[in-house]
Formats: C-alpha cells, structure tokens, sequence
C-alpha cells in the first residue's frame, strides 16, 4: 500500500522500540527508512510494518515475542524476504533471522543428519556439507538466498521435488517458541536440542488437541486435500495421524503463523555422482505439456519446462545469452529439461538414451540435446533457475503478476488444463509466462497486467477465481510449493470446504489464542485484491522531478527504479560481485534491493517531503560502489550504479559538495598543475602529515594516496608507418599517476603491427576525460563537458571506423554505459561501437585474422587474473585471462572473487576504510596472499592494483605491462 504520512515518521523513540532496544543486543529498526525497506517482499503486496528486530541469538527472539506480547504486538518471522504471496510483510513486527541466525549446531554426517538456525541459507548450507558428500535436496530456485527457517514456513519444494518431496519430507524435528517466548519441542528428541524440557504440559496439550481434531475430521481430510503431487495449501493436517505425535509437519507449512522456528533438524542426502541432462525440444507447447506424463515414467530426478518467452527474454539478457546459445537449437516452442541421477554412470546414460527413443516414439525424433558435462549442465541450470527473474526483466508497467503461478494439477490433465489456461488469458486480452516443475505439475505460470491499472487489479481476481475453478475441476490445488500468503489464503474454503478452513482456524487458536503470529495469513485472510495493500496502491504516483540522465529506456527513472521485483538476488554471499556492500554488512539497506526500494519510496512521497535528498537516503546509498554488478547480475537488470549518480547529482544541489568531494571531482582538470608541482602535491603521502590529511580533508591516514608523476604520459610521436589505426584512449591516472601503463600499450600495439594515435582534445586544451569522478560525485553537468570533448574529439576517427582503446576499465567502459545517458543516442551508439578495451580489442583482432602474435616466456609460470568490477559487468573476463595466456608457458587461473573494495576514491574514504578492506578480505586479498610469490597478479583496474598492494605488499601488472614484458623477455 502507499503508505499515509502519519506512518512514514521515525518511531524510533515509541516505548516499544525503546524497550526492545535496551533489553535486546540485535537490531533494532523503527525509523521510516527501515520500516520502507521491510515493507514489500517479492509479492505484489507493500505493507508498513510497525518496527523491525534483528535478533542476535534465540535469547533476543524470546525476549521480543515476550515484550511483543505485553504491548500486544503481532510479530512477522522473516528470511531473506523472497515471498512470492506475501507471507514476509505485514502490520507487524519484522523479526528477521537472516543476519545472525545462521549457525550450525550438530552434524552427524554417518546419521545424514543437521541442526541449523533458521537464518542460514541454503547455499551456505550445502558448501558446508559438500565436503562431507552429502546435500540438503531442497532445491528451491532462489536457493542463494533462501533461508532455511523460510524455506520451512512455506513448505518449499524444488526443481527435484518428483524424488525429495517437499521441506515436510525432510525436516525431522523443530525446536521453536510460542507467541509469548514458551519453548516447543516438535518431533523426537534430539540430543542437540536448545530446549531443556520438550515435553512440558503446553506441548502435551497441543499435542493432545491435534490428535483429537485429526481422529475427528480425518475422512473430511482424505475427501477434500486435492491428491496431487504438489499441494501445500493450509496447514498440513493430512499428516497429523503420525503414531508419534510428531507435530513437526503441521509446523512445516504454517507460514510463521503458529511458532517462531528456533532450531531446525534436518534429513539429509548424499549427492549423486553422477548426471546427465536431455534438453528436449518441442514445437509446440501442448506437445511438452502431453509429453511430461511419459517422461516421467522414465524415472527422471526432474522435469522442468521453460517455454518460449524465457527463451527469447534470456536470450536478450547479456547474463544469459551465452549460456542459453549452448543448450537451444532453433526456436523450440518449449523446453524440457530431464535430469537423471544416481551412483552408475552407465545407468545414466542408459536413461538418455531410453529418453531419446522415448522422444522418436512420442514423435520427436532428433529432439534430445544431451547435456553430460557439467560446465553445459550448470548453463542449462542458471537458466532455469532464473527464469522468474528473466521475465521479470520486460521493462514497462505491465509485468508478469504472480497470483496463478502455483497452482498445480495431475500429470495427465496438464495438457489440456495448460490450453485452457491459455484461453482464459486470451479472454481478458492477455499473454501469460510458463516454466518450472513439469514432473509434478506445478507449473509457474505468471500473466502480464499493470497493477497500477484499476482496471487490470479488477482482471486479475477475475482470472484468479477462474483460474482456480479451472484447477478445482481437475482436482488440483491452488498452492503447489508458493505457499498461500495474502494472495491465496482467501480462496482456502473455495477448494477444501467450509469444515476445513473451520479446522485450520482451530489450529490457529490452539497455538496462537492472541493471534499474535503473521495475521492475515492462511485463516482470517483479506481480499487478494485489496488495493490498500497493493505496492502499486491507489494514488501511487512518483513525485515530478527532473531527472539528469536520460532515463527514457524504462520509461522515466521511477520506471527504471521499479524494476527491483524484490527476488533478493542481491543478497546472495556466494563468490561473485553483487553485492559487495550487502555482502559486507548483511544489512537489508545495502542490497540492491534495498536502495531500490527506498529510492521508490522517496520518489513516490511515501517517506515524507525531500526524502530523495534527505542524508537518510544518502546513507542509504553510501556503501553502493559503482561496481555495475547489478546491472549483469541482477536478473531484472536494476542499474544501481547510474541511480546512485541520479541520486547524488540532486542530493549535491541540496547539500553541496565538501573539499573532498570537490578535489576529488576535479581531479583531471587540475592534474597537468598537480603533477608539474609533484613534489608539492605529493606532501600529503608524507607520514607526517598522514593524520591531518585525514582530519582536513576525510583521506585515511591507513593508505597513501595515488603518488604524482612528473614524467607523464604525452601521448606517442606521429609515425609515418603503415599499418591498421588505432586511437589509444589514455585515461587520467594512466596519463599522470601510472605513465607506464600506457608507454607499455603503446609499445605492444606498435609491436603488433598498428599505428597508434594519441589524440589532442579537440579544444586543444587538457587532455581527454571520461568524467568518471564527476559521475560519483553527482556532477552530472561536469561529466556531460567531458563527454561532449570525448565525442568531439573521437568523433574523425569513430566515424571512419578506427577503433578506440583504453586502459581502464571505469574510463573506457564509461563510454559505452554512461555516456548512453549523457550524449544524443546516435552519437553516444557510433562511440560505444568502436570502443574497447586494450585486451578485449587484441582478442577481437586474432580471432579475425588480423594480428599474429610471437612472445617470449616470462620469468613465471603461473598468472593470478583479477577482474576490475566493470570487465565483470561487462562479460569481458574471459578476453583478459585469454590474452595473458598467450605467453608462452604461463597457465592463468581467474580469481573468484568480488570487488576488490578500492571502487576509485572510496578505498581512500576515511569512513569507509575499514568497509574497503573487508570487501578485499572476502575473497581477493587471502586469494593473493595464499599465492606462491613467484605467481604473476594481473589487474587491470588501477584501484584494484592500489588495493592487491595495499592489502598484500604484491604488485599486480596490467595486461599491457604483462605483453610488454613478453615481448623485451629474453631468456
């Protein structure tokens, strides 16, 4: 909902919140800023919550639901907040297990069996047990985020659900904690139990009380659950007739609405040896839907469908492109990816071969692509995975809405439920989305509506009740493994009875007599269409401001913020870029996510007046380094790189700029003065003069600063030689911070038969700039200067097809990305389309022919490649350990790792010196220091090499100076 003024004000200083603060050592968030944040999970739906809790051990939770309970405060358990149905939002308080609660407290790896917090995340979960040869087989698609306290609520089931089950088929026991802090002991005793008496006279009764409802209504149970592979609508009563009194399964599935889960026990797999996959490609999308009920029968470990949209949107995606290039030959209409599994390789393969014959006989012969090796298999996957992320991707207000997607039916009614589905959506002038779980018919099928349409609110209950008269008629079920939420929960009595829902509240009142967990969930549920709490609620609107960049690729830049549809990719702590802040911290707030969402509130008026420029909002946004992850890794693609320059650039016209920011935006303008007077301009790197630097100016006093050169790079005498032209973009601290970088690139090119131009400014003035360090400081005007000198200066050669290449990857990929929003679209294509970077351009070349190279062995033999952020954003990573492996007897190796934390200036930040470093700290810096120190450390990113030295006393070449070096080696 679009929240009203009284509720966007800081209630930090309530009597609740002052109490949770002084009794409690977690978190504890009631400023506007936080309740925003914690207001909308991946649902449609936005709700303000009352505070948020981040609990630092079990001990805080039981305190919260304690103090909770005397203010009569309802309380909302939350995970990663990842909620398709809306499960993780309410007029509640937040308490959110996923900073601190994610510990592991018993293994035993011979029972198969773990004890886990409920903040852990799946992923995090599995690197821990892959050592050990087993896995938690539970393999939801967001599983580098998921938490396993969440993954729990929901009853969650996967990809290979056809041969795990769901969460209810692999959680042993849960030890968790009633609505006023009282311990409950579910399942049999576990030695590692946190609760000293699990079976106290409260867990006898709740025991006893479901029992006797279960004997009284178990023939309504066997007449109306739907008996369908997939079905987690309610609460699991069908498996309350358990001799032991196991009240685990009814815990399972309960959405945070009857216990807080403390401690979860579960039943573990070990992980197959051996697999293969059949891609199996159909023409049409009824063949595939018919085709699943055959398959099947083959005894697959999954089948999951991705249907022609999902092909063409990844296809379109620079993340996925690639990888979808490998496994899609021609223009299937749909995909089913079958997965066999098991300990006998030969067994495997038997299957794809009987799944190939199987394909000849259903009339599709030749439709099979096998997928053996694992590095296709992991393609094949991403994909897959990703898919709601992928069609979430359409940029422009109608967007794929989940409310229909979970819904599931039997084997041999999908194809004609499908075709009918699809009828219904050409009824409303509509087109729907389909992929994921052909095996057990729970298919994730998503129509395109515009919820900020009243009109469009009001077609999608119409789709939904005949969508669910349509599942009901097949015997079916609304909720397959989403869950029900808000947007389900109301529809419970239309598909299991009266009786039913009369049985579920019992429940509710057995465990919660107060009501205190997650109302409005599963019993007591409002209208799915009640605008009140839609995101895009009634007089959403964004406030008119005039936006700096050129926005119109989304429609305007509230459009381009409103592409986050909270999937909490973000979140992930997995190698990899995005994100490194949230990585750092694990706060909500500096997620992409996070920054996304508060920069819709703020434009949208929902956190009061000024809030995009308030110093709320640029805390908010402090930490995001420009590392441009999100723009590749994000599978909605948010930009949070150019929003913050958007943010920054009007949050400087309110508040100005400090002497830091200024000599720090300045910075190319002033260097011909600065490095003509380097003794001068290097006195602040005297250790003397280290802490007033700091205490003037913001620079810590940790680091030196980048050291003044006198001896310049001038640019390269003109040569009356023949050869290929190439203009050679030389940055501003290649030109006056590190002039050897670009001697070397100029005398590679040379070698390599080109003829290297050095451009003069058109004006004849200073040397070129890209404008990066107006663009993080927010000087929008500066850098669009620079732009227009680059452009006019470029423009000869560009326009004759000469290519232009730069050293830095923040300059010269700063031409193809920002200067987009920044120059007329023609100019800004021509210029894009003929920049490179130095060994991406040398790549290019040899695999056209054009370049022969002969180097010479260096005094190594094994190279260490780390990516500047920006080669990642851009998918340049594989030309860079390319072309350093062109030396002869040199083996590259690419460093996993993240950003390395310097991000240009922000490294050199006093307050953010130590947050640098633990961005080093996450995998680059113990990567390096783990190295023999006779390894070469290639980077190309010139802060990257400030911080590799900095942080491990190594130096690190450029690829330039790497081929330099190959070429003057003898030996």
């Amino acid at each position: 909902m679009t929240l009203p003024p009284e509720q966007t004000g800081d209630t930090s200083n309530t009597p609740l919140a002052t109490r949770l603060r002084e009794e409690l050592e977690g978190e504890v968030l009631f400023d506007r800023f936080s309740r925003g944040r914690y207001s909308t999970d991946a649902s449609i739906y936005q709700i303000q919550p009352i505070g948020v809790v981040i609990p630092r051990h079990t001990q805080d939770v039981v305190r919260t639901l304690q103090i909770a309970a005397e203010h009569e405060i309802p309380i909302t358990p939350r995970g990663a907040g990842t909620s398709q149905a809306g499960q993780a939002v309410g007029d509640a308080l937040i308490v959110d297990a996923s900073k601190y609660l994610t510990g592991i407290r018993a293994f035993d790896p011979d029972e198969r069996t773990i004890s886990v917090e409920p903040g852990i995340v799946l992923d995090r979960l599995n690197d821990f047990l892959q050592p050990h040869g087993l896995f938690f087989p539970v393999d939801v698609a967001t599983s580098s985020q998921a938490t396993i306290g969440g993954m729990a609520g929901n009853n969650s089931a996967g990809a290979h659900s056809i041969r795990y089950g769901h969460m209810v088929d692999n959680v042993r026991a849960i030890d968790a904690l009633l609505e006023d802090g009282h311990p409950l002991r579910c399942g049999p005793v576990v030695a590692a139990s946190s609760h000293e008496d699990p079976d106290d006279d409260r867990s006898r009764t709740l025991r006893s009380r479901m029992k006797a409802l279960y004997e009284r209504e178990a023939d309504e149970i066997a007449r109306r659950f739907p008996q369908v592979a997939r079905n987690v609508a309610g609460y699991n009563l069908d498996r309350l007739g358990r001799e032991d009194g196991n009240l685990t399964d009814l815990l399972v599935g309960s959405e945070g609405t009857l216990a807080w889960f403390s401690q979860l026990h579960l039943a573990l797999q070990p992980v197959p040896q051996h697999k293969v996959l059949g891609v199996c490609h159909f023409p049409t999308f009824r063949d595939a839907m018919e085709s699943t009920q055959h398959i099947v029968r083959l005894n697959p470990s999954a089948v999951e469908l991705i249907d022609r949209t999902v092909i063409d949107l990844a296809r379109e995606h620079p993340a996925f492109r690639d990888a979808v290039e490998q496994f899609v030959h021609g223009n299937p209409a749909a995909l089913l990816v079958v997965e066999f599994a098991g300990e006998d390789r030969d067994d495997q393969f038997w299957h794809l071969g009987r799944l190939n014959e199987l394909m000849g006989d259903l009339g599709f012969p030749n439709g099979v692509l096998p997928a053996v090796e694992p590095e296709l298999q992991r393609s094949v996957w991403s994909v897959r995975k990703a898919a709601l992320n992928i069609v979430m991707s359409v940029k422009g207000d109608s967007k794929p809405v989940s409310f229909i997607e979970d819904c599931a039916v039997p084997l041999d009614a999908l194809g004609a439920y499908t075709e009918r589905l699809g009828e219904v959506f050409a009824r409303h002038g509509t087109t729907g989305t389909w992929y994921a779980h052909a095996s057990v018919g729970c298919l994730h099928i998503r129509p395109a509506l515009n919820l900020k349409d009243v009109g469009d609110v009001a077609k999608m209950r119409t789709i939904a009740e005949e969508v669910h008269a349509l599942v009901r008629e097949y015997k079916g079920s609304h909720s397959g493994e989403h869950g029900d939420g808000i947007v389900r929960s109301e529809f419970l009595e239309q598909m299991l009875g009266p009786r039913i829902v009369r049985a579920f509240e019992e429940v509710k009142h057995t465990f919660d007599p107060r009501g205190r967990f997650n109302p409005g969930k599963i019993v007591g549920a409002p209208r799915m269409d009640d605008r009140s709490l839609l995101r895009f609620a009634e007089g959403y609107a964004p406030v008119p401001h005039d936006a700096v960049l050129d926005w119109s690729e989304w429609g305007g830049f509230d459009r381009a913020v409103e592409m986050c549809n909270n999937n909490g990719a973000c979140r992930s702590l997995h190698p990899g870029v995005m994100c490194p802040s949230y990585r750092v911290t694990q706060d909500e707030q500096h997620t992409t996510r996070g920054r996304a969402n508060t920069l819709r509130l703020a434009i949208t008026g929902q956190l009061g007046p000024d809030a995009l420029t308030s110093d709320d909002m640029f805390e908010t946004m402090d930490l995001c380094v420009g590392c441009k992850a999100c723009k590749r890794e994000c599978p909605t693609g948010v930009d949070m790189s150019r929003m913050k320059i958007e943010f920054l650039h009007h949050y400087r016209k309110r508040h100005g700029l400090s002497w830091r920011d200024r000599i720090v935006a300045h910075l190319p303008r002033y260097a011909p003065w600065a490095s003509r007077l380097a003794l001068l301009a290097n006195l602040p790197n005297h250790r003397r003069f280290a802490g007033l630097r700091q205490r003037l100016l913001g620079f810590t006093a940790q680091r030196e600063l980048p050291r003044w050169r006198r001896s310049i790079f001038r640019g390269v005498p003109e040569s009356a030689k023949r050869g290929r032209e190439v203009v050679l973009f030389v940055d501003t601290f290649s030109t006056y911070f590190e002039p050897d970088v670009a001697h070397d690139a100029a005398a590679v090119l040379t070698a390599f038969g080109y003829r290297v131009i050095t451009p003069r400014a058109a004006d004849h003035g200073r040397p070129l700039c890209c404008g990066r360090t107006f663009l993080n400081s927010g000087l929008v005007d500066e850098a669009r200067v620079e732009a227009r000198r680059v452009f006019d200066s470029l423009a000869p050669y560009v326009a004759r097809g000469v290519p232009v290449v730069g050293l830095e990857p923040s300059c010269l990929l700063t031409l193809r990305d920002e200067f987009a929003a920044l120059l007329p679209p023609a100019e800004a294509a021509l210029l894009a389309d003929r920049a490179f970077l130095f060994e991406e351009f040398l790549a290019a070349e040899r695999a056209a022919g054009r370049l022969k190279v002969r180097l010479r062995p260096l005094p190594y033999e094994l190279a260490l490649v780390h990516g500047h952020c920006h080669q990642k954003a851009f998918g340049l990573m594989q030309t860079v350990a390319e072309v350093v492996a062109w030396v002869p007897d040199l083996t590259v190796e690419t460093v996993e790792t993240g950003c390395c934390g310097m991000a240009g200036s922000f490294g050199y930040e006093a307050e953010h010196y130590e947050t640098s470093m633990r961005m080093g700290e996450l995998g680059l810096l113990p990567a390096i220091r783990a190295a023999h120190e006779y390894t070469l450390v290639v980077a190309d990113g010139t802060s990257c090499r400030r911080q590799i030295a900095d942080g491990t006393g190594r130096e690190a070449w450029h690829t330039a100076r790497v081929l330099a070096g190959a070429l003057r080696q003898d030996r």
